[in-house]
């Protein structure tokens, strides 16, 4: 037996008191007693040392649960299995009980009033609605619940859409990826031929306002008649 608060003191001391034990008996069982707040990293380390081991974890959460424990098990000590273990009826009729009564509503009475009405759990399985409604004592509610119980499928069909896979949501945004870098690049294209546009459009009025400066100096300076020597008109400066 250990607790958590000593295990937090000494956390070696479950290893080295499992290790003395070493395989001399068939089932090791560590009783821990739960005493602190925050069970959850030191009650890990005590499970992981107890799987390790191939030991049986129990838990108390107070001194006396835990005392229970161990009387039970020095109770249990020398006894079989079979005490302890879970009574099977082995009669037809017990084990027609057991069945049908885990059905909602259905109880001994109305398993002997179908056992001798259909004979068998076979015959109970086949009946229609109708012959269930027959039988004394099964009403409504119990007769759908026995027909739903038998007759619908145990792998229900879901309504939701098929699950995607991972290959194919990969692919799906590989795709996409695809498209939307496709976009960008025809954005691109344009963006720059509509820069290309603009720039040759200011080129143009550029020169365009060149020539009409140019014409019109030509103009001023045929009527002044002031020209160089090579016969063209001279720009005339300010200042």
């Amino acid at each position: 037996m250990c607790s958590l608060r000593y295990h937090l003191l000494h956390p070696d001391y479950l290893y080295y008191r499992i290790r003395e034990l070493q395989k001399v008996f068939k089932l090791r069982v560590i009783l821990c007693h739960i005493d602190v707040e925050d069970v959850t990293k030191p009650l890990l380390e005590v499970t992981r040392t107890a799987m390790f081991h191939d030991c049986t974890l129990l838990c108390g959460w107070s001194l006396e649960e835990c005392g229970r424990y161990l009387e039970t098990i020095k109770v249990y000590e020398n006894k079989p299995a079979d005490s302890i273990r879970e009574q099977i009826d082995t009669d037809y009729l017990s084990r027609l009980t057991r069945a049908l009564t885990a059905v909602r509503h259905v109880n001994k009475t109305d398993v002997v009033t179908l056992g001798s009405t259909f004979t068998s759990l076979a015959g109970i399985m086949d009946a229609s609605m109708e012959d269930l409604a027959r039988c004394p004592g099964i009403g409504e509610r119990k007769v759908k619940r026995l027909y739903d119980t038998f007759h619908e499928p145990f792998r229900r069909v879901s309504n939701r859409p098929s699950t995607v896979t991972i290959a194919e949501a990969f692919s799906k945004g590989k795709n996409e990826a695809k498209e939307a870098l496709k976009d960008d690049g025809e954005k691109t294209e344009i963006e720059e031929g509509k820069s290309v546009a603009s720039k040759a459009e200011k080129e143009s009025s550029s020169n365009n306002v060149r020539s009409a400066l140019d014409a019109a100096f030509a103009k001023y300076a045929e009527r002044a008649g002031k020209r160089d020597r090579k016969g063209n008109p001279v720009r005339k400066e300010n200042g």
